[in-house]
C-alpha cells in the first residue's frame, strides 16, 4: 500500500514538470506556433496520413500516449544565446569571475563554461525548434495540394487556406480548403515511335500497358508507364535505350474532362564536340562472353597466361585458371547468341556474388569490332578472386550463474574453391573452460572444473548435388547444397551432454521474393553422461518434490541428509519409488505431482536420436533491410522416424514392454511437426510502424514415441515471443508449473506493436503479446496443461507494454518493459490486471525487432 502513494507522486510530478513547460515560449511576439493543419476536401475532412502530410509545415512532434511535444520542450530549455550569456556572465563580469577562480582554477572554469556550451547544444539537438506559421510556406502548401490533385486527375482543383490563431496565446492553425472539380478520363492514346526495332517491340507487349483509356487519369500509372517501357526496351536488346528518350503529352483542352495522351518515343541521341545527330534504335545481341578469371587492376597490362572455351564461352587468367569452366559458366546468364537484357545482366552479378568467390564482379559490355551492322556486344566478365584461405580467431571471458568465471575461444577456417567449382569448406572449433557455482554441481578442488569443447565441418556446393536429376532447379535460383557435421562434449555442465549432428540440405529460390530449403537429412544424437545431477540442475523440480518429502518426516528418514533434504540423487530417486509403488500413503495431489516430475525427469535425462527431413517455404516481400512496408510467410513442416522406423521393421528390431524400438541402445524420435509464421508491416511514415505478427506450430508424436525431444519442443515467453513473461515461464495452459524449463508440443502466439519516432534515433513502442503453449496428443494428462479444444483458448495470455529502441543503422539495442495483463495461471474471474505492476514486470534487453 505505501508503493501506491509513491507512484502517484512521481505521476504528479511528472505532470507538473509537463505542465510547467512552455510551447511558446521561443515565439517571437507577433509570431503563432502551427498546432494543427486541417485539409477540407469538397466539404469532408481528410484524414489521411499520406494528403495531411503534403504541407511544407507540421505541427510540433507529439509523443503518442502523453500527446506532449516532448522534443519541442527539451528545444526550448536550451538558451539561444548561451555564447553571449557565459561571455557576460563570466568573461565581462571581472566581479563574478574572480569569485568562480577564487573557487575553481581558471582551467576548471573554462571546462564548466565548454560543459554548458555544449550541453546547450545537445538539448538543441536533441529538441526540435517551434513550428512558427510562415504565410510564405502556407501559400507553398496549398499550391502543393493542387499539385497534387492535378496529377490524380483533378486538372481544375483550387486550394485556399484560412490562418486562425491566438496573438495572446502565440498559438494558431491552418486550414486548407480544397475543391477538386470533375476528375478528368483518359480517351485515347496515340503513339510515334521513330526506331521500327522499338514500335515492333511495344505493338507486341501492349496489353501489359499500365494506362488504360477510360481510366481516370493518374500521373503515377505514367511513369510506371514509363518505367515499364525502359524495362520492356532494355530487356529486348535495346542495349542504348534511355527512360529520358520516352515523353507523354496530354490534351485537355475543350475535351470535356477527357485526355487526349500522345506517346514520343525518340531515337537515340549522338553528341558530337559541335552537333547533335539521332541514329535509329537497334536490337543488339551478344556475340562472345569473355570471362578474366583472376582480374586485378594492378595486372590490367599483363599478358594472358592461360585460357580455354566452353559453349562459346571463353574464359582467360593471367596465370592459371583455377575454376571448373561448367560451373563457372553456370552463374552466368548472359549467353553468346541471345539478345542483350538488363535482367541477364543483373541476374548474373548477383549469382557471381552470391558464390562467395569473387570481389564485386564487374560486367562491361562493347561493341563488337567484327560486326559491320554494329549490333553485335561482347560481353567482358571482369572476377577478382576472393583470398582462397581465411581464418578467423573469437576469444572471450565470461561469468553466468553457471560459471563464477570462464574462458571461451573458438576460431574457423574457410576455403573458397576447394574443388575447383566455387565450393567452400568451413571447418570451426570452440574450447572453453570455467570455475563452476555449486549450482552445477561440482565439488572439484580444481580452479577450472567445467569444460566443454566443440567441432564443425560444413562444405557448401553452389548447385544441386542430388543422385537424380533436378531439372525444376535451374542455375538461375541460385541452388546451394549444404553437408554439414559437429560434435560438442560438455562436462561438469548442466547433465554432461555428448551431442552429435549431421545434416544435407538444399536451398533454391524461384524468385527474389520466394525461397525454399529441403533438409534431406537432420541428424541430431544427445546423450547425458550425468544423469546424477538432473536434480541439481533442475532445481525447481527438486525443491518441489523436497516439499512434498517434508510432510512425512517419519516414512522418509532414509532419504534425507542433515539438513532434512533429500539426498541427491539417491534419496530423491528412492521418494519418488516409494511414491509411484504406494508404499506410503500421500495426497492425490501429491503423488500427482510427484509423477509429473519423474515422467519430465525420465524425458529430459533420456538420450535422444533424431532423424528428421523437413521442408520450408519461406515467401518475403522485403526488398532491402530499409523496407518498413512489407509481409513475410513462413510455413515448414518436418518428419522425423519414419525412416528409422521403416529400417527397424525391415531386420526386425526387438521392441521393448512399452513397446518402442532401439537403435544403438537409444530410442529414436518419430513425430511429425508443423510451423506457420506470418508478419505483416504497414508503413504509415515518419518512422511511424505498425507491426503484427501470426504464429501457430504442433509437433505431434506417434509410431515410436509418445512424447517430442525437449529441443524439438516450444516455449513461451522472452523477449522474442511474450514479453511479460521470462524465457520458458509461461505455460503450459492454465498451470503455475515451478520447472526451470516449461515446454509443450503445440504453441499459438500473436503479436502486434506500433514503433514510433521519439527524437533522432531514438524510437519508441507500444505492445501486446498473445499466446501460450499447451500439450496436445502426447502421454501428458494434466487437464490444466492439455489442449482440449476452443474452450483452452481461454488460457490464452496477455502481455502489454512499452520499450525504446536506438537504431545505430547497422543493428537495434532494444529494451521493452512487459506487464501481465491476462494471466492464465490465476483462477477464472481473477486474470485481468492482477499482475499489471512493475514489481511484476520483465524486462527484457535484446538486439535488433523481435519480428
Amino acid at each position: 500500500m505505501q508503493q501506491i502513494p509513491a507512484k502517484i507522486g512521481l505521476i504528479f510530478i511528472l505532470l507538473l514538470l509537463l505542465a510547467g513547460c512552455n510551447a511558446v515560449k521561443r515565439v517571437p511576439e507577433g509570431k503563432l506556433l502551427l498546432t494543427e493543419n486541417e485539409i477540407i476536401v469538397n466539404d469532408e475532412p481528410e484524414e489521411s496520413y499520406s494528403i495531411n502530410n503534403i504541407p511544407y509545415q507540421q505541427p510540433n512532434t507529439r509523443l503518442p500516449l502523453l500527446g506532449s511535444p516532448i522534443r519541442l520542450y527539451i528545444y526550448n530549455w536550451a538558451r539561444p544565446n548561451i555564447d553571449s550569456i557565459m561571455q557576460a556572465r563570466f568573461i565581462d563580469n571581472e566581479n563574478r569571475r574572480e569569485f568562480y577562480t577564487a573557487w575553481l582554477s581558471r582551467k576548471q572554469l573554462d571546462k564548466y563554461i565548454d560543459f554548458r556550451v555544449n550541453f546547450n547544444e545537445v538539448l538543441k539537438n536533441f529538441g526540435e525548434e517551434p513550428s512558427i506559421i510562415s504565410e510564405n510556406l502556407v501559400k507553398r502548401s496549398a499550391n502543393r495540394l493542387t499539385e497534387y490533385y492535378n496529377s490524380k486527375g483533378w486538372f481544375r482543383a483550387e486550394t485556399t487556406y484560412k490562418i486562425q490563431g491566438d496573438s495572446t496565446a502565440k498559438k494558431g492553425q491552418v486550414t486548407y480548403t480544397v475543391n477538386t472539380g470533375k476528375p478528368y478520363y483518359i480517351d485515347s492514346l496515340k503513339t510515334f515511335i521513330k526506331s521500327a526495332a522499338a514500335d515492333s517491340i511495344y505493338r507486341k507487349h501492349t496489353d501489359e500497358s499500365v494506362i488504360k483509356t477510360g481510366a481516370q487519369y493518374e500521373l503515377l500509372d505514367i511513369n510506371a508507364e514509363t518505367a515499364r517501357l525502359t524495362d520492356l526496351m532494355r530487356n529486348n536488346g535495346l542495349f542504348y535505350f534511355d527512360r529520358e528518350y520516352i515523353s507523354f503529352i496530354g490534351d485537355s483542352v475543350n475535351t470535356d474532362y477527357k485526355v487526349n495522351l500522345e506517346l514520343y518515343i525518340k531515337n537515340r541521341e549522338i553528341r558530337s564536340r559541335d552537333s547533335v545527330y539521332e541514329v535509329p534504335l537497334k536490337v543488339h545481341r551478344i556475340s562472345r562472353v569473355n570471362v578474366v578469371t583472376d582480374y586485378g587492376f594492378s595486372l590490367r597490362d599483363n599478358r594472358i597466361q592461360d585460357s580455354t572455351s566452353l559453349n562459346d564461352y571463353h574464359l582467360y587468367a593471367y596465370d592459371e585458371i583455377r575454376y571448373k569452366p561448367k560451373y563457372l559458366t553456370d552463374a552466368i546468364f548472359v549467353k553468346p547468341g541471345d539478345t542483350y537484357s538488363d535482367e541477364s545482366r543483373n541476374k548474373s552479378l548477383i549469382r557471381l556474388s552470391q558464390l562467395g568467390t569473387f570481389r564485386y564482379p564487374d560486367l562491361r559490355y562493347s561493341e563488337d569490332p567484327n560486326d559491320p551492322e554494329g549490333t553485335d556486344l561482347i560481353a567482358n566478365i571482369y572476377l577478382t578472386p576472393l583470398p582462397k584461405f581465411n581464418l578467423r580467431a573469437d576469444f572471450d571471458v565470461s561469468t553466468s550463474n553457471i560459471q563464477r568465471f570462464g574462458i571461451a575461444g573458438g576460431g574457423s577456417l574457410r576455403i573458397r574453391n576447394i574443388l575447383g567449382g566455387m565450393e567452400t569448406l568451413q571447418i570451426s572449433g570452440r574450447a572453453s573452460i570455467g570455475d563452476s557455482r555449486t549450482a552445477a554441481g561440482s565439488n572439484s578442488p580444481e580452479l577450472f572444473d567445467i569444460t566443454e569443447i566443440g567441432a564443425d565441418v560444413s562444405l557448401t556446393i553452389p548447385r544441386i548435388f542430388f543422385p537424380i536429376n533436378t531439372p525444376f532447379i535451374t542455375p538461375d535460383m541460385s541452388p546451394s547444397t549444404s553437408f554439414t557435421t559437429g560434435i560438442g562434449i560438455q562436462q561438469n555442465i548442466g547433465l554432461d551432454k555428448q551431442n552429435v549432428t549431421g545434416g544435407i540440405n538444399y536451398k533454391w529460390s524461384p524468385t527474389s521474393k520466394l525461397n525454399y530449403r529441403f533438409d534431406l537429412f537432420d541428424i541430431q544424437y544427445i546423450r547425458n553422461l550425468n544423469i546424477p545431477n538432473y536434480f541439481r540442475v533442475y532445481e525447481n523440480s527438486y525443491q518441489e518434490l523436497n516439499d512434498i518429502a517434508q510432510n512425512y518426516p517419519s516414512q522418509t528418514q532414509d532419504y534425507i541428509n542433515e539438513n532434512g533434504d533429500l539426498t541427491i540423487p539417491d534419496g530423491s530417486l528412492s521418494f519418488i519409488r516409494d511414491v509411484r509403488n504406494r508404499n506410503f500413503t500421500v495426497t492425490t495431489a501429491e503423488f500427482n505431482d510427484v509423477i509429473n516430475i519423474e515422467d519430465r525427469r525420465r524425458r529430459l535425462t533420456e538420450d535422444n536420436l533424431i532423424l528428421a527431413t523437413s521442408f520450408t517455404y519461406f515467401r518475403n516481400t522485403r526488398e532491402t533491410l530499409f523496407d518498413d512496408e512489407f509481409s513475410s510467410f513462413r510455413a515448414k513442416i518436418e518428419l522425423a522416424g519414419n525412416t528409422l522406423s521403416a529400417l527397424s521393421d525391415l531386420i526386425g528390431l526387438p521392441k521393448n514392454e512399452d513397446g518402442s524400438s532401439r537403435v544403438l541402445g537409444v530410442r529414436f524420435s518419430q513425430y511429425i511437426k508443423t510451423e506457420l509464421d506470418f508478419i505483416k508491416h504497414w508503413d504509415f511514415g515518419n518512422d511511424n510502424i505498425l507491426a503484427v505478427r501470426a504464429y501457430g506450430g504442433i509437433a505431434i508424436p506417434y509410431g515410436n514415441s509418445n512424447s517430442i525431444p525437449f529441443i524439438r519442443s516450444f516455449f513461451g515467453g522472452g523477449s522474442n515471443d511474450n514479453r511479460a513473461w521470462q524465457a520458458f515461464r509461461l505455460g503450459p495452459g492454465s498451470t503455475d508449473s515451478p520447472n526451470d524449463f516449461n515446454e509443450a508440443n503445440m504453441k499459438l502466439a500473436f503479436n502486434v506493436e506500433q514503433r514510433f519516432k521519439i527524437f533522432g534515433d531514438l524510437k519508441g513502442a507500444v505492445f501486446t503479446d498473445v499466446g501460450n503453449i499447451w500439450n496436445a496428443l502426447d502421454n501428458v494428462d494434466d487437464p490444466q496443461a492439455t489442449f482440449t479444444g476452443f474452450s483452452s483458448l481461454r488460457d490464452i495470455a496477455v502481455g502489454t507494454g512499452f520499450g525504446f529502441r536506438y537504431d545505430f543503422s547497422f543493428f537495434v539495442i532494444r529494451f521493452d518493459i512487459g506487464f501481465k495483463t491476462y494471466d492464465p495461471a490465476l483462477p477464472l474471474g481473477e486474470r485481468w490486471f492482477k499482475n499489471t505492476n512493475l514489481n511484476n514486470a520483465v524486462f527484457n534487453v535484446g538486439i535488433n525487432y523481435p519480428f
